[in-house]
This record gives structure tokens, sequence and C-alpha cells, in this order.
């Protein structure tokens, strides 16, 4: 029930080297299935952004759970993320996917707009998929066993915050990043400051 320091050092570094691998796998994925796009790593680039958006979210509520109420975490907690990451990353390919045909469909429509209406096309069937999840889960956080609670907090977590930023913030990415918003933002914070001239005495 519980693990002394050195094996909870050894789970987390496992679990870090875990995410690592399903990071660089997904973005290697991405590029690859969304190859005939104009910018193939860009896609990678916003689906693996969002994914890490949802696991720092359950990190994040954790580690505020551990210091109010000691809830500690295990090895089904590490699970449990893989599973979001899976769950987040699913929910954003169809989104991508739908994007990719309608760019396809209408390549003089701005791209703003036909990821605005990919959404609309898909932001449905997203929200009746992971409303379905979301209860089961509900349920058995409710009055499933206390050994699996935790298990299933961090996947019903993980699961409003997939469907959360497959919706709003993937696709935001792919927007802010065809318009060069993005690219102005990092250049702002990599211009030279101007020199300040003091006037002489």
């Amino acid at each position: 029930s519980s693990v002394g320091g050195a094996v909870s050092t050894q789970i987390r570094n496992r679990a870090i080297i875990a995410v690592a691998v399903a990071s660089v796998g997904i973005l290697l994925y991405m590029a690859y299935a969304f190859r005939n796009t104009q910018s193939p790593m860009l896609y990678g680039g916003a689906a693996l952004v969002a994914m890490l958006h949802d696991v720092v979210i359950v990190l994040g509520i954790f580690s505020i759970l551990g210091v109010l109420f000691n809830v500690r975490v295990d090895a089904l907690f590490i699970t449990a993320l893989l599973t979001v990451i899976g769950f987040s990353v699913h929910d954003t390919i169809v989104v991508f996917d739908r994007i990719r045909e309608n760019l396809a469909l209408s390549p003089n429509e701005s791209f703003e707009s036909v990821v605005d209406h990919s959404l609309a096309q898909t932001v449905v069937r997203s929200l009746n998929t992971s409303m379905t999840v979301v209860f089961t889960l509900l349920a058995l956080v409710l009055f499933g066993g206390e050994s699996t609670r935790v298990f299933v907090l961090a996947l019903l977590l993980g699961t409003i915050s997939g469907t959360f930023s497959s919706i709003f913030n993937a696709s935001q990415l792919l927007v802010a990043w065809e318009n060069g918003e993005i690219q102005r933002l990092f250049g702002r914070f990599s211009r030279p400051k101007p020199d300040i001239a003091f006037p002489s005495a």
C-alpha cells in the first residue's frame, strides 16, 4: 500500500520517461499521418502541446489534493496519465482530420474559417463521446472501490481536460501559427532591448 523513497523516486523517473517516449512517438506519428499537409510537424506539435496541457492539469490537481487531503499517487496513476494522453490525442486527431478534409474541399477559404467550420462539425461528436465516458467514470468515483478511486479520478479529470484542449487549444494553436501570431510572440521575446542613453551631466 505504500513504498519508500527509493521506490517512489524510481516510479517518478520511469513515469517521466514513459511520458517523454509517448510524446516523441505521438509527434512522429502525427507528422506522418498529416504528411500531405503544408506543415505536418505543426499538427504534431499542436497535438503535443494540447496533450501536455492535459497531463499538467491532472498533475496540478493531484498535487493540490495531496497537500489538502493527503491523496497519494501510485503505479495506477501513471497508467491513468498514459491513458489520458491517448484519449487526448485521439480526440485531437478527429478534429485535425476534419480540418485536413475541409482544407482540400475549400482551398480558397481562409485557414481560420476552415478550422472554425471543422470545429463546428466535430464539437457535438466530441462532447457526446466525452460525456458518456465522464458519466461512467463519475459513477465509478462515487460508488466504486477505494483501491481504484485515485485511478478513476485521474481518468475523469484527464477526460474533461482532454475534451477542452482538443476543442479550444489544439486548433487555436494551428490558427495562431498559420497567422504568424506565435512567431511574432517569440520574436518579441527574442528581440534585443534597445540601449538606453542617459544624458550626461
